[in-house]
């Protein structure tokens, strides 16, 4: 990038069941966080690039712009998409282009209320045709599980210490979660637990391999180079960031074990950042399941094909909540991941972003990561819009 934006603050709630909370109150609390982080008023925003993925079916919002600026009094441009790292993409590009210099970046959702009204909702946008085939929302983890076993030939004992690694991803998330006080789980798990749950409806994944519906807040504030060195001593630059697409019909994809759009989007944010896999130390992946993280560890490129789990299987078993890949630690999901710290759709990637923010500026209290007794330099997130229809990885580094 010629020009690269900064975020100079986030905010974000807690993500769970807030029946109690009206949509306007979960995003006031997360704006408001960010700009007492770094002293900036609703007059200074320019721009207002906001994402919510059900809040018209569950709110019944009509033009959600119209409701955003009626929230926030302001009659400043505002765009909404279906996901945080969509937002951040099209207000990168506005500050890039010199459009906007300060910009408010964030999301929203409130799924809980009506979940049951809208499960098949869910799973009709996700993927079609598997839903006229009767598939439930986690219908294609199930059948992406069994493709990655019968492509790299996984059988007997292998099988085995598979499954125990999707169970050790969970575990891992919810000891992580138990650190963030924003997170919807904060209680601990066992591998015991997970292998029941999936023995109780007899199918490869259970209830603990997923993560929940939530309600949420996440908010950011996005500037120029130059504004960012006026408002905070430690901005986090966005170094990298791209999307890609697939088609929407999971299994009419080329490659079942794989998201082709998580691929393509890393390559190209890396190429922006100018910078490798092995250099990112601490990672955030949307983790619906246990078996995308796994396969995203490799997507990314931090994995061989057909690895991962090797890597799991060998790292987690001693609790130290990272993976050891050739020969250096790789931290994911700090915050506990989807699967602990809870997925309001619209406002997921806010989160994620919030937890690097955090990490790359030393402020994640007791789940803070430490390279040579410092702070990362680069971290990374991955979020997707359906399952692996559209991805987008976001780079953010220190300098």
């Amino acid at each position: 990038m010629k020009t690269r934006p900064a975020i100079v603050a986030v905010g974000r709630t807690k993500f769970g069941e807030h029946y109690g909370k009206e949509p306007e109150q979960l995003i006031e609390e997360a704006w408001l966080a960010a700009s007492q982080e770094c002293n900036i008023e609703r007059k200074d925003l320019e721009a207002c690039y906001l994402s919510d993925c059900f809040l018209p079916i569950t709110n019944k919002l009509g033009l959600e712009e119209g409701f955003l600026s009626e929230l926030t009094e302001l009659h400043v441009p505002m765009e909404v998409t279906r996901s945080v790292s969509a937002a951040l993409l099209a207000a990168c590009h506005a500050i890039q282009a010199g459009i906007y210099s300060t910009v408010l970046v964030g999301g929203i959702e409130k799924m809980t209320d009506r979940w049951d009204k809208i499960r098949d909702d869910l799973m009709l946008l996700e993927d079609t045709w598997s839903y006229y085939a009767g598939g439930t929302p986690e219908t294609n983890h199930e059948l992406m599980l069994r493709a990655y076993i019968k492509k790299y030939g996984i059988t007997g004992e292998k099988l085995e210490k598979l499954n125990v690694a999707l169970a050790q991803v969970a575990v891992k998330n919810h000891a992580h979660a138990t650190k963030n006080e924003y997170a919807q789980f904060q209680r601990k798990i066992t591998i015991e637990q997970v292998l029941g749950a999936r023995k109780a409806v007899n199918k490869p994944l259970g209830l603990y391999d997923f993560a929940p519906i939530s309600d949420g807040a996440s908010a950011l504030i996005l500037t120029s180079e130059e504004q960012a060195e006026k408002m905070t001593p430690q901005p986090i630059y966005v170094l990298g960031i791209s999307s890609a697409t697939d088609y929407l019909n999971f299994p009419g994809r080329d490659d079942l074990t794989h998201f082709a759009a998580a691929r393509l989007a890393m390559k190209n944010s890396l190429k922006m950042a100018g910078i490798t896999p092995m250099d990112i130390p601490v990672v955030e992946v949307y983790d619906q399941s246990t078996v995308m993280e796994m396969v995203s560890l490799e997507d990314l490129g931090f994995c061989e094909p057909g690895t991962a789990w090797r890597n799991i299987r060998g790292d987690c078993q001693d609790g130290s909540g990272y993976y050891e890949i050739n020969g250096k630690p790789i931290f994911v999901n700090m915050n506990g991941g989807l699967k602990a710290d809870g997925n309001p759709l619209g406002a997921t990637g806010g989160a994620q972003i919030f937890e690097l923010f955090k990490q790359l500026r030393g402020e994640a209290g007791a789940r803070q990561v430490k390279i040579d007794q410092v702070s990362p330099r680069f971290g990374c997130a991955l979020e997707f819009e359906g399952f692996g229809t559209k991805a987008y990885v976001t780079i953010l580094g220190r300098e």
